[in-house]
C-alpha cells in the first residue's frame, strides 16, 4: 500500500505537459506561413495596381 502511495504521489508531482508545449512549433509554423502568403498576395497587388 505504501508504494502504491508513493506511486501516485509521483505521478501527481510530475508537470502536466501544455497543450503549447505539444503544439507550438506547428502554430508557429502556420503563422509563420500564413504570413509569408499575406505579404507575397499584398505584393503582388501592389505591382498590379501600379501596373494597370
Amino acid at each position: 500500500m505504501e508504494h502504491a502511495l508513493d506511486d501516485l504521489a509521483r505521478i501527481l508531482k510530475t508537470p502536466q505537459t501544455r497543450l503549447w508545449d505539444r503544439y507550438g512549433a506547428f502554430v508557429l509554423r502556420l503563422a509563420e506561413s500564413l504570413a509569408t502568403g499575406l505579404a507575397i498576395g499584398v505584393g503582388f497587388a501592389i505591382v498590379h495596381a501600379f501596373a494597370g
